[in-house]
């Protein structure tokens, strides 16, 4: 019985044109600039502190302390200085979940590629005056670097939301679980080019850091403007919506066979955009009551508290907890990255065997708790701990990238919906803002939880969050578990 649907998976691969490619690898990078982005700004953060208290200025304190530095010290003390850098983060997080809620029900409503191309444009000139202008003009204000970072909170949200959406249109329910785990490495993608792009210039300054991110991010905007290309119909491709009204609901293979593979015209022109039917947005109401969308959005907000978690202290503790350099905390840290590159990507494949999803979500998470568990009892060895990083990164950011893309992409094109309107950028915005939400508060109660009462209690709450994330979703695993089990059962009377 498995040897049909490999080989419709097969012809349906074949199909792929190279327009596919293009658009997996433009909103691949564009969501990898945004990223990097973000990642610049933590790099940089020791450099900023030294420059926003006396401690820049110390070699010349002796001779004018208040001349010298008065002018644009924020801060009496770099504790003090780290703290406002937190709440910068905290600002960020916050601004950046509301503005995904919003994104979202304008992507459904505008043009994907121009609020994408405005989104990765604006961002780009927000960071600039954040962290290049100010410093060039001595523009010291924390209203000033608040407002700022809100607003590129805001611009930032754009980002997500719209390249899923577009993604969506490409890329059918057939096989999504692996493209989607494969592309959503973005994020991941990102972070390694930021902390590259950062570290090749920190030397002549944190401004030339933002500067250089600024201007990638900024040219980065100008190339989706005018070359992506939104959904197959802008030239003439048939959309996902036609192959897969050929398929039957629960037992149709994830991947559509290709009868017609002949008829794709190798050559297409942009058709205007009156000739493209233009279906009516859903309202965000209407969104949130789709099945699925309210769970899964809960579940993603423990999940991606974990996953952020790692994202934003995993250097920290690693210098903390182990005494290790600062330099070489970073580097080890990328291992988590790898391990949820590899997760999401294996972990979406066999979700395609199985034509579900959470059944593979709720086995990855409950491995996750076991991972936590022995990654907080890792001993003082760099090659066991990054062993065990990986091992946490697979079985906690490779659900996280799921939900994030594949799932987010199935949630917005179920068949409730499907031909009479458009919900995947409202459905992505309400899955990653209430997720971003959570990420927020996460970062609050981590800093809050290890000054109290320590870094193994910081772990409790991540295995915690991970069980909510289960509990969120465990209707769901129900559902499609029996479904599973149904499916096996016919098979076996059926032979």
């Amino acid at each position: 019985m498995a040897w049909p649907n490999i080989f419709q998976r097969g012809a349906l691969l074949s199909r792929f044109s190279h327009h596919h490619m293009v658009v997996f690898l433009l909103t691949f990078f564009s969501y990898s600039l945004l990223h990097a982005s973000r990642k610049t700004f933590s790099n940089v953060k020791v450099s900023i502190s030294k420059q926003w208290t006396p401690s820049a200025f110390n070699k010349s304190a002796e001779l004018l302390p208040v001349e010298m530095w008065s002018s644009n010290h924020l801060f009496p003390s770099a504790e003090e200085a780290t703290l406002f850098l937190g709440t910068l983060d905290t600002i960020f997080l916050f601004s950046y979940a509301v503005g995904l809620f919003i994104s979202g029900i304008v992507g459904d409503r505008l043009n994907l590629r121009w609020v994408l191309s405005f989104g990765m444009c604006s961002s780009a000139l927000v960071v600039f005056v954040f962290g290049t202008l100010t410093e060039w003009l001595h523009l010291y204000n924390k209203g000033l670097y608040c407002s700022l970072w809100i607003l590129n909170g805001l611009l930032q949200s754009t980002g997500w939301p719209c390249v899923v959406a577009v993604m969506g249109n490409w890329f059918g329910k057939a096989g999504r679980g692996v493209v989607f785990g494969l592309w959503s490495a973005c994020a991941s993608v990102g972070n390694i080019l930021g902390a590259c792009l950062a570290s090749s210039v920190l030397q002549y300054g944190y401004e030339y850091a933002f500067l250089v991110t600024a201007a990638v991010q900024f040219a980065g905007g100008i190339v989706i403007f005018f070359g992506l290309l939104v959904s197959p119909e802008e030239i003439g491709i048939p959309g996902i919506e036609t192959e897969e009204n050929f398929e039957e609901d629960s037992h149709r293979p994830l991947i559509n066979g290709a009868e017609n593979e002949d008829e794709a015209e190798p050559n297409y022109s942009i058709q205007e955009g009156n000739t493209v039917s233009q279906v009516k947005a859903i309202s965000f109401y209407q969104a949130c009551c789709l099945p699925g969308v309210i769970a899964y959005s809960l579940a993603y907000a423990c999940l991606k508290l974990v996953n952020y978690s790692f994202f934003f202290w995993l250097p920290f503790y690693l210098s903390n907890n182990f005494g290790w350099k600062e330099a070489e905390a970073d580097q080890l840290s990328i291992w988590y990255d790898v391990g949820g590159i590899i997760g999401g990507t294996l972990q979406g494949f066999i979700s395609d065997m199985l034509q579900k999803r959470a059944p593979v979500l709720a086995l990855s998470l409950l491995l996750a708790i076991g991972s936590l568990v022995g990654y907080s009892r890792s001993p003082n060895d760099k090659s066991i701990n990054a062993l065990l990083m990986a091992v946490t990164g697979f079985f906690i950011g490779g659900p996280s990238n799921m939900i994030s893309s594949a799932i987010s992409a199935d949630l917005g094109r179920q068949e409730l919906i499907q031909g009479s309107s458009e919900a995947l950028a409202t459905v992505t915005g309400i899955v990653d803002g209430t997720g971003s939400i959570g990420a927020a508060v996460g970062q609050y109660l981590v800093s809050l939880i290890q000054d109290n009462l320590g870094w193994m209690w910081v772990f409790y709450f991540f295995i915690l969050m991970t069980s909510c994330t289960v509990l969120f979703i465990s209707p769901l695993i129900v559902r499609e578990t029996c479904s599973l089990m149904q499916r096996r059962q016919t098979r076996i009377l059926s032979e």
